[in-house]
């Protein structure tokens, strides 16, 4: 095992299946000599050659792009954007062309891409660098989403993502990459995290906490406080955002009965809306509590950090929720 942080496993993941396959490769902007924003990609180009790993002009666009043209013709690429906010430039590469492509060649061509990058709030990033949008391509058939909270999870569903012959938009929570460390296995023991299996990071009794990203670490630090008030709380990660664990969600909830669904995105249209929806639909005789949902604000992240937290959700917003709900 290896002690390591949250970049370091995304980083080791992407390295390994470098050197596994030869077919795969990245590209983006100062991932080469610069080794990216974050310090992500710093000793690929030296190793792998510029070939293999491409310094992007500013196009998001052309770098989704390129992975895709690449893909179709057997290739595996990584497009790194340099913050996830910007993928909206490449829209249209992930959700018309990417998510489209298998079913449009009749089955014939797979487009084996992830597309990551550093994402989420709580670091003074302000508007252009704080967002999370995943409902955006959890909207999308034919794309998967991805968002890890550990760096056993990053690096095993990095490497299950890369190896994956859909789309695949992985978030990486930029707050937790040099915060958050943890032990990864040996690159012998070949270890892959499956997509589309949640988590359950901590067993409780009274309350279904359903959540992912940073915010697990959140419900997590919400559920030590709260059980000193003999409330008990089962969090759920779900690492995999699409696909959706239902399983792992109704198993927990057969069990307590409430649920709580902790997103750090908008709460309009989240990911959290459509988990409830699907409850509500199809297990309503499980619940004996309405279901409870904290989120950020349906509003932009501020530069300002008392605007930034007063717009997303907070440790104390879980343990409020979690309180009425215990109350119910």
């Amino acid at each position: 095992m290896r002690e390591v942080t949250f970049l370091e496993a995304i980083r080791l993941a992407m390295w390994e299946e470098m050197e596994r396959d030869p077919n795969v490769f990245m590209i983006g902007e100062d991932i080469g000599r610069m080794g990216g924003a974050f310090g992500v990609t710093a000793g690929f180009m030296e190793h792998f050659g510029a070939d293999r790993v491409i310094d992007a002009p500013i196009s998001e666009t052309a770098i989704i792009a390129v992975c895709v043209g690449a893909a179709a013709t057997g290739k595996r690429g990584i497009a790194e954007m340099q913050f996830i906010d910007f993928i909206s430039y490449g829209f249209d590469q992930v959700v018309n062309v990417a998510g489209t492509f298998l079913y449009r060649s009749g089955g014939k061509t797979p487009i084996p891409i992830v597309v990551r990058g550093p994402s989420g709030g709580y670091v003074g990033g302000s508007l252009y660098h704080s967002q999370q949008f995943e409902a955006w391509f959890f909207h999308t058939p034919g794309v998967k989403v991805v968002q890890p909270a550990f760096p056993d999870d990053a690096y095993g569903l990095m490497k299950a993502s890369i190896r994956d012959n859909n789309p695949v938009v992985f978030y990486e929570h930029k707050y937790l990459y040099r915060r958050v460390k943890g032990a990864i296995p040996d690159p012998s023991e070949d270890y892959i995290v499956k997509l589309g299996e949640a988590r359950v990071r901590r067993y409780g009794d009274d309350i279904t906490v359903v959540t992912y990203g940073a915010m697990v670490h959140f419900a997590l630090e919400a559920a030590q406080r709260l059980e000193k008030e003999g409330v008990s709380l089962e969090v759920i990660d779900l690492r995999t955002v699409k696909p959706l664990d239902m399983e792992t969600i109704l198993k927990s909830l057969e069990k307590t009965s409430k649920l709580l669904i902790v997103y750090e995105a908008p709460k309009t249209g989240g990911v959290g809306a459509e988990i409830a929806a699907r409850i509500a639909e199809h297990s309503f005789e499980l619940l004996d509590a309405p279901i409870k949902r904290v989120a950020a604000k349906d509003a932009f992240v501020p530069f300002a950090e008392p605007l930034e937290k007063f717009v997303l959700p907070s440790v104390d917003d879980i343990v409020f929720a979690a309180r009425e709900l215990a109350a119910y």
